[in-house]
């Protein structure tokens, strides 16, 4: 009796990997709208600076998710007297914005669009992580 070995795993790496990387695309592009559904509008810059980006390396793929630009910051975690560690400036300053008019203000209130996005979609990333590796 002979029996033969044929090696079949780099195409279950292959077919693996890229229904995970398919899965995280779908995710990142889920979290993002949440996210942006989540976040203030006034200019809508910081709204529209939320992305994702997908890496890999070795066996390890990431899904990040967030924006470069610094208002995001300042919309998850509050600013001054609203600050959510209670570690912002007090008794409020001014500032003048772009068409030259001055406000005082004791800081920005934290929305939360990330922390909000991911409690929402939870479950859905679970659950689309699950079944992106069992249709395989």
């Amino acid at each position: 009796m002979s029996v033969t070995f044929k090696d079949n795993s780099d195409a279950v790496y292959k077919k693996l990997e890229s229904a995970i990387s398919s899965t995280l695309h779908e995710i990142g592009g889920e979290m993002v709208k949440a996210v942006r559904d989540n976040s203030r509008f006034d200019t809508g810059q910081t709204k529209g600076s939320y992305n994702y980006q997908i890496t890999a390396s070795g066996t390890q793929s990431v899904c990040h998710i967030g924006s470069d630009y610094e208002n995001a910051i300042w919309e998850e975690y509050g600013t001054g007297e609203y600050a959510l560690k209670g570690n912002g400036r007090k008794g409020g300053w001014k500032y003048q914005d772009k068409k030259g008019v001055w406000h005082k203000t004791y800081g920005k209130t934290p929305r939360q669009p990330m922390i909000k996005a991911y409690n929402a979609k939870k479950s859905m990333i679970k659950k689309g992580l699950q079944s992106g590796i069992k249709g395989i």
